[in-house]
Order: structure tokens, then sequence, then C-alpha cells
């Protein structure tokens, strides 16, 4: 059985045209905004990076090169016109381009959000279900208490800190684990457990509420009073409906791990965007910054736009009535 596409003048439609142009509209504001907030940060970036003996010569040849001679308007339209064209400038720092930058450190960024989120996604959906099912009736409340009181501790943990708090005791204490660096499997286990840990947590909350909210609806009522085995309870009555919440925080929570490498990259000298934009940021590296923050807005973004995707094709109805 094949879908036949959306009609161009169908609600469907009308709902990705509108999600489409709020994220062009978005990246349109991070865009202005990242040019010109980066040019309020003090300091000549040109002699940052060539540093303080260098002759007024050379900086003056320099900051010709990267046009940071020109007016500021003219400097915008000149950037807005080469990222149609795929170009993102050139790093005052290394002199090399920002789109050859990123193409480099960008895959690692991406391959650490997404294994930190497929471990929180794994972990949470069992710990959500089988908290709540135990907690559902007033049963077990002790356990019930103790699972949320943690999961809510996890939740307000910042991931740098229980970063180092990892590396303190699994790669100081224990020497398991290596404390830092990248490229072959064990060099990730820390990291991604550093950054997932606390969206594992708030997804965890996340689906327990929501479960338990199912649990308490008149057709799973009607379904228990069947006597229908509790496979068919949980997997064909209670789970399908709690798909919806769960993935707008599973798009919380992506969002929310693109943005998060920064910190965690840079504990572990991890080479990301992340660590990269924090050093360019030290540097003055006006290129550098806006190239990458315009990637982590777009990425953001992007997440954004899939799980309302996803949420209009799952839940059709209401995803579209609240757009």
């Amino acid at each position: 059985m094949t879908v036949a596409p959306p009609h161009p003048g169908s609600p469907r439609t009308a709902f990705v045209l509108r999600r489409l142009a709020r994220a062009v509209v978005s990246l349109a504001v991070v865009l202005v905004a990242t040019f010109f907030l980066v040019q309020l940060v003090p300091g000549d970036p040109v002699r940052a990076a060539l540093g303080p003996t260098a002759p007024p010569e050379t900086v003056e040849a320099l900051r010709v090169q990267l046009g940071l001679d020109l007016p500021l308007g003219e400097q915008f339209t000149r950037y807005v016109g080469g990222l149609v064209t795929g170009d993102l400038g050139v790093s005052v720092t290394s002199q090399r381009p920002v789109a050859t930058v990123l193409a480099e450190r960008l895959p690692t960024t991406l391959l650490l959000a997404v294994l930190a989120f497929v471990v929180a996604a794994v972990g949470a959906f069992p710990i959500g279900v089988a908290t709540a099912v135990s907690a559902y009736g007033g049963r077990r409340r002790t356990i019930d208490l103790a699972v949320s009181g943690l999961l809510g501790v996890l939740v307000a943990v910042p991931n740098f800190l229980l970063a180092v708090l990892l590396i303190a005791v699994f790669s100081v204490g224990l020497g398991a684990l290596p404390p830092a660096g990248w490229g072959g499997p064990a060099n990730a286990v820390l990291p991604v457990v550093a950054l997932a840990v606390g969206p594992l947590a708030y997804l965890a909350r996340i689906v327990h509420v929501e479960m338990l909210r199912v649990l308490a609806t008149p057709y799973v009522t009607t379904a228990r009073s069947k006597r229908l085995p509790p496979r068919l309870l949980y997997v064909r009555h209670a789970l399908p409906n709690i798909v919806t919440a769960s993935l707008t925080a599973g798009g919380v929570v992506l969002t929310g791990l693109v943005a998060g490498t920064v910190l965690v990259e840079t504990v572990f000298v991890i080479p990301g965007i992340g660590s990269t934009i924090v050093s360019s940021i030290a540097e003055r590296d006006y290129p550098l910054v806006q190239g990458l923050v315009l990637v982590y807005a777009a990425l953001v973004l992007a997440a954004n736009l899939l799980i309302d995707l996803a949420l209009a094709v799952l839940d059709p109805r209401s995803a579209i009535a609240e757009a």
C-alpha cells in the first residue's frame, strides 16, 4: 500500500511549509546576530593571530587580505554572498577556509552527539516504563520516590562536572579508561556517558510521567478489565500513546546534545567543533566563530524540523493543529 503525497493545498503541506519558513527565518536571525555581535568582542583578531611582535605592515596586509579593512556593512554583504556559494570565509588564525575546518571537525561532534542520544534513548525508555508500571496505583511508592529523586539529581548535574568526576574515578583512580583524546572505542566511553546521563534522566522522567498518565486512561482500564496479558496491555494499548510526548522530549534532548558537546569536548580534548569554538573565541577568530555558530544553529534547527515532521506523520491532527 502506497501513501499518496500531500496535496499542495493540504494542511500537512501548509504545516511543512510553515516549519520550513520558521527555520529559514531563525537561521537568518542567527546569521545577523552572530555577525554583528562578534564585532563587539574587544581586541584586534589579526593582531591576536600574528602576535604582539608582528610588524604593523604585516598586520595591515593580512587585514586587507581578509577584508577586515572594509566597512562593516560591506563585510556583511560579502559574507552573505559567500554563504550562497558555500564560502564561510577564512580563519584568521590558521589561514585555512572555515568550511575545511568544519569538514574536519563536524563528523566527530555529530558522532559524539548521536552516540549519546542513542545511549540516552535506549536507557531512558525501559527505566521510565518499568518505574511507571511499578508505581502505578500507589504500589512500591518508596521505589518510585527513590528513582524519581535520583533522576532529578542526574538531570541537575552539569555534564562538564560529571565529565570531571568520571575522569577522576575511571581514569585517575581505576586507570580503566583514557582521560582524553579521540580515536578508539575506549576514548568514546567517558565522553558519551558524560553527555548522555543528564538527557537519559530527563527522558526517563518524561516517559515515566506519560506512562502513568496513559495507564490511568479509561481505555487501558477497560483493557485491564478484560484480563489481557501484560505484554498486550502495555505494548499494544499503552506504549503507542506515549510516542508523541516521548518524541517531542527526544527532540529537545537531541538539540541539547548538539549544543552540549562544547564543554564535554573541551574537557576530554576531543577535536570536534565544540572545542574549536572555545579556542576560536579565545583567539578572536571572527570568521571561524561565525561559521561554527551558524553550523550549530543549522544543526539544532534541522533536528527540530525533523522532529516536527515526524510528529506530523505519527500524529498529524494534533501536530498540525498546534502549529
